[in-house]
């Protein structure tokens, strides 16, 4: 770490330590550098005694430690793709790819995150055991028992680690693993401030995880379920500590606006920027229902000058099969008051091919954009687009994805007459998403057509080239509908509140 870096903890460094962990970041460092859950598992297993850490990124040149003389490597999975930047990294090392390749010489490799607590199938092949939901609470256990068995076969240790609630181990073909959830008891929060990260010198905190409101689309929210809320003592302490290092703060959370405290939390911000002191703030976005005045105010006292709206479709009833139980007034009230309290604009983002999606629906999109941008002239209004995208452990994981084409068209159609109005629009790559979607429902006997699609360079083409080599049919994976009845992949993740439930919400959504 550069000395530039700003701990807010008290590291645990041996000079005596016999026990090595990279902790990997598939990306760059800056942005590993804001990631806060990366950060967070860092700090926990720094503060250990007896194990040296170290950051490994993408773009790390060289190491303090020998890949030899490591004992175990942890890899953050956060985007489907992530295993391109992963193999590249692990081939850097001279590790081969494959779990099964690796002699008890080699280090013990593990993922988590979200890609892979939410089907860990496709790259099961690749590491020795998977971490599966909230990691911070078995870190911790999880190199104790990897320290205090380092001399013993590699079996041997997994088997130890498969009795951990949450540890999948597929070499042992594990019939049920229960996804970890973790109790906010307190605030998680920067451990590090660098100027070097891609936030530079901004302090994270968390307030929420998870979300209430649910979307039928939603990863974030089915797989955090329960709402979380850290308790608002801790969220103040966090934010005092903060601000001793920076003046720069980001509040993070799917559902941030749903905290009990959220006002009260705004409020103390306000009153330190009254008081004199210089605060950058920022947050994720925003609920259109938690737009009010006071909340806007201080976000524009605070730097902010655009926010983030999602309001994923432009017809009420198509929001109301996604579970987004959002009202057109409520929307033109949101823009109202943001150009009111002296924002400069506002991004919404929305989602094309969404199930039950008509040509209505697409012009109801349109006549919203239209009506916003009337409103309120002067203020930046721009939209945001993806494509839906199947996931894991949703109501609508079991619904297939619409032709490459006709997303095309829909995107090309929307760019256009949003163009006409004078709004400007971004979309996410129709092809790309068509690949998140069969990496997403992946199965069994994808690694060779991974490793395939890595060696030939990971672009679009690759990915064709090697499924068709691999036999793979990535439109079933992409755009099948699947029956209930289906045995899906990632069925042995225990999630609660459970498959049924999912099953009773898809025929509920799809019947408004």
């Amino acid at each position: 770490m550069p000395e530039s870096d700003i701990y807010l903890y008290k590291r645990n460094i041996s000079q005596n330590a016999d026990y090595t962990v990279w902790l990997a970041f598939p990306g760059v460092k800056s942005f590993a550098l804001s990631s806060l859950g990366f950060l967070w598992m860092f700090k926990e297993i720094d503060e250990m005694p007896d194990v040296n850490i170290e950051m490994l990124c993408s773009d790390t040149a060289k190491t303090l430690y020998r890949a030899e003389t490591v004992g175990l490597i942890g890899f953050s999975f956060t985007f489907d793709t992530d295993f391109l930047t992963i193999f590249s990294m692990l081939e850097k090392q001279s590790i081969p790819l494959k779990a099964s390749d690796r002699a008890d010489d080699y280090p013990l490799i593990f993922a988590g995150g979200p890609v892979v607590s939410a089907n860990p199938v496709p790259y099961k092949d690749f590491f020795d055991f998977i971490i599966i939901g909230d990691g911070e609470d078995i870190n911790r256990k999880v190199v104790e028992i990897c320290k205090n068995n380092k001399n013993k076969p590699k079996k041997y240790v997994l088997e130890c680690l498969a009795e951990l609630e949450g540890v999948y181990v597929p070499v042992l073909a594990q019939k049920a693993v229960k996804k970890l959830t973790k109790r906010l008891d307190g605030c998680v929060y920067s451990p590090i401030i660098s100027n070097e990260a891609f936030f530079k010198n901004t302090f994270i905190a968390e307030l929420s995880r998870g979300c209430a409101n649910r979307c039928g689309f939603c990863l974030a929210s089915y797989m955090n379920l329960p709402l979380r809320c850290a308790p608002y003592d801790s969220v103040v302490a966090a934010i005092e500590t903060g601000l001793n290092y920076t003046n720069k703060i980001a509040l993070l959370g799917a559902q941030i606006s749903a905290h009990p405290a959220f006002d009260e939390i705004f409020k103390l911000i306000d009153s330190k920027i009254k008081s004199g002191k210089k605060i950058e703030m920022s947050v994720s976005s925003l609920r259109v229902d938690a737009i009010k005045p006071e909340i806007v105010k201080t976000l524009t006292d605070a730097g902010q000058k655009n926010i983030t709206l999602a309001i994923e479709a432009g017809s009420e009833r198509l929001r109301k099969v996604i579970n987004k139980n959002l009202n057109e007034n409520k929307i033109m009230e949101s823009v109202k008051i943001s150009a009111e309290a002296g924002l400069r604009g506002l991004k919404f983002y929305g989602m094309i091919g969404l199930p039950t999606e008509t040509e209505d629906d697409i012009q109801a999109l349109i006549k919203l954009a239209e009506k916003i941008k009337k409103s309120c002239k002067g203020f930046d209004i721009s939209f945001g687009f993806s494509s839906f995208v199947p996931k894991p452990n949703t109501p609508f994981q079991w619904i297939g994805r619409e032709n490459t084409k006709l997303l095309e068209a829909k995107a090309a159609y929307l760019k256009k007459e949003m163009h006409k109005l004078g709004v400007h629009t971004n979309f996410s790559s129709i092809k790309w998403d068509y690949w998140q979607a069969v990496l997403s429902r992946g199965g069994e006997g994808f690694s060779d057509f991974l490793i395939d699609t890595y060696r030939a360079g990971g672009k679009l083409g690759d990915f064709k080239k090697a499924a068709r080599n691999n036999n793979i049919d990535t439109d079933f994976y992409a755009l099948e509908n699947l029956p209930f009845e289906s045995d899906l992949p990632w069925n042995f993740i225990d999630v609660k509140p459970g498959r049924d439930f999912l099953i009773k919400e898809n025929k509920r959504l799809l019947s408004l």
